[in-house]
């Protein structure tokens, strides 16, 4: 494989086979106006107290976790102004005694201008801005107690947008940067943990082109529950503290065919110890030898903040590897601070991947631009959950010509996206070739590593076997079966050998619809080897049952699921947003009488703009 960066580029060769050939490639088929302002959130209206229990459980003096509909942003703001955090040892902390501390924004070149006219910004990091958004009788549409738990809001934030650049769909894009993203700041939370705050759908800045800055509320819902409902399915992600509306109409056209509508617009704050993408370090590397010594900046940024533990490594530590080339060259991480963190960056991203591949989501637009350096899912577009088993599936419309970021292509393309970060760090002189190559290398290694263990124990079995697997993939993609309810009816399968022969397939009769004679033989032929599997690990069906239901969600945020939550709230009814929003928080868990958020999508699902969206928001 040959990867670039740009044509201002070195060039970076990989000598390893595809990641997507060895897990899935074989099954793919050929009133007054105002604008919005930080301090609305600060100006107090009710009061809600909330404190942090030491089960993790926010309590409220209100008798609900959500303030009435028909308040204000205003008053949403009393809520994050007058609520107190408790300490361990129950020390209260006001909104005041909050430790901010901006440290992008203090440690990192910025914009000498703070308009927001788009332009080209150069050698900078971010531009103060400030959001701009017009608001029209705002309404609290829903609130995460869980981010509620980490942070608060306070009066001395530095709004910024960030600058970043990307490649997009495997074209580099120049720079984009955050169009409508407005950061307030960070935190330093009781544990010292970084937060930053971000609003969407805030309002122009310098890098919003040719667009408005705004949000509409489809988008912000989607985002605010995919956000809150990978964190409980245990997947690393940005996450979503609150949504409102403005009471303002945004044009949009979600189809890219001529006929943009007027929909409801919304604003939602974002929440994520840093939102730094591979973007972040790529623009700046191809606008030349002048500004390599920000990506240089930038890289010893992000690992005095957030990768503490890489300035601390010695060489006692003996991080020393064979990159596996002909010439068996050796890679000495404790010599560079730089290539530890490429390769540590590398690795959290390769397991993210995987987790996703063990969920079935897709991501729908893996650009650059949207890689956290962190490993976090973050940018919530068309994302989609798999129903029916597809490898191809794609929820991008955008994405259609070519399926780039289908679900089967995800592990590769997460791969051609570390190259591109590493080829930026080698223009910048921060690593070596091989250091770069060795990397991808360990990108490699970790995905099939966390791939495997979660297929395993998906399975509930001891030790990965690549044929029983890959004889479930194929006939989970013939026959189109829910990926989510397939797994999750698995654990009643019994380490039974005398089961008869046409008694295999009852604990599978939910989902194994409208089969004939032909493909239920070859299930019966799979649950056969399946269970002789089971048997040899020796493990009881009460204990394997209870394991499997741990890792394979009952509950996934599918796309008809959001947009049936979508339309009520387009009529003014927030209900089903919040509902929704606690059923996601505990995938693993039966909830009894909820269970048609498992349920298979109706027909309406598979209309455009439900199944599949486009990447316009």
């Amino acid at each position: 494989m040959i990867f670039h960066f740009s044509p201002k580029s070195p060039l970076l060769s990989l000598s390893s086979s595809s990641l997507t050939s060895l897990c899935l490639r074989p099954f793919l088929p050929s009133s007054p106006k105002f604008l919005f302002s930080p301090s609305l959130l600060l100006q107090p209206r009710f009061s809600l107290a909330c404190r942090v229990s030491t089960g993790g459980s926010l309590g409220m003096d209100s008798p609900s976790p959500y303030p009435p509909s028909s308040l204000s942003v205003d008053s949403v703001a009393d809520g994050l102004k007058n609520q107190s955090l408790r300490e361990q040892e129950n020390v209260r902390l006001s909104l005041e005694d909050l430790n901010w501390d901006h440290s992008f924004v203090r440690e990192l070149p910025g914009d000498p201008r703070s308009d927001s006219i788009p332009r080209q910004v150069l050698h900078a990091c971010y531009t103060k801005v400030l959001p701009s958004a017009e608001v029209e009788n705002p309404k609290l549409v829903a609130w995460s107690d869980s981010v509620a738990d980490l942070l608060d809001l306070d009066k001395k934030e530095v709004p910024y947008a960030q600058c970043y650049g990307g490649h997009q769909f495997g074209v580099w894009a120049g720079q984009l940067g955050d169009g409508r993203a407005i950061t307030l700041g960070e935190i330093l939370n009781s544990k010292l943990e970084r937060w930053e705050l971000q609003l969407k759908g805030a309002g122009k800045t310098p890098y919003s082109r040719f667009a408005d800055g705004l949000a509409v509320l489809r988008s912000s819902i989607r985002e605010f529950l995919c956000s809150e409902a990978m964190h409980f399915l245990g997947i690393p992600t940005t996450r979503a503290l609150c949504l409102v509306t403005t009471g303002k109409f945004v044009t949009r056209d979600m189809f890219y065919d001529g006929n943009p509508k007027e929909e409801p617009g919304a604003i939602v704050c974002r929440v994520a110890q840093s939102f730094l993408r591979f973007g972040s370090f790529q623009i700046h590397a191809s606008r030349g030898e002048e500004d390599l010594a920000i990506v240089c900046a930038l890289a010893d940024y992000a690992i005095r903040h957030h990768f503490p533990h890489i300035e601390k490594i010695s060489k006692s530590e003996g991080l020393s590897f064979s990159t596996g080339d002909d010439d068996q060259v050796v890679v000495d991480l404790t010599s560079n601070k730089y290539a530890a963190w490429v390769v540590e960056i590398a690795e959290r991203n390769a397991a993210l991947v995987a987790r996703w591949q063990g969920v079935g989501f897709t991501h729908g637009v893996l650009n650059t631009d949207n890689m956290s350096i962190l490993g976090l899912t973050i940018d919530y577009g068309p994302f989609g959950f798999l129903d029916a088993f597809d490898p191809s599936y794609t929820p991008n419309t955008t994405d259609l010509p070519g399926r780039r970021y289908c679900f089967a292509n995800q592990p590769d393309i997460g791969l051609w996206n570390i190259a591109q970060f590493a080829s930026t760090l080698m223009a910048a002189n921060l690593i070596s070739d091989k250091e770069a190559n060795y990397a991808m290398e360990r990108y490699g290694t970790k995905f099939m590593d966390e791939y495997q263990a979660i297929m395993s124990r998906k399975l509930g079995i001891k030790k990965y076997n690549k044929q029983l697997v890959n004889n479930l993939l194929n006939n989970l993609a013939v026959d189109k079966v829910d990926y989510t309810n397939f797994f999750r009816s698995l654990s009643n399968i019994k380490a039974d050998l005398d089961i008869p022969q046409d008694q295999l397939l009852v604990p599978l009769k939910a989902v194994l619809l409208d089969i004939g004679k032909e493909r239920k033989e070859a299930w019966a032929s799979w649950v056969q080897s399946y269970i002789q599997e089971l048997v040899a690990s020796g493990i009881s069906d009460e204990e394997r049952k209870a394991s499997m239901d741990s890792v394979n969600p009952k509950f996934v945020l599918r796309n008809y699921l959001c947009q049936s939550a979508i339309d009520a709230a387009e009529l003014g009814d927030f209900g089903e947003v919040r509902r929704l929003l606690k059923v996601m928080e505990k995938p693993y868990d039966d909830q009894p009488g909820m269970e048609k958020y498992a349920r298979l999508p109706p027909a309406w699902a598979y209309r455009p703009g439900v199944c599949m969206l486009s990447c316009s928001s």
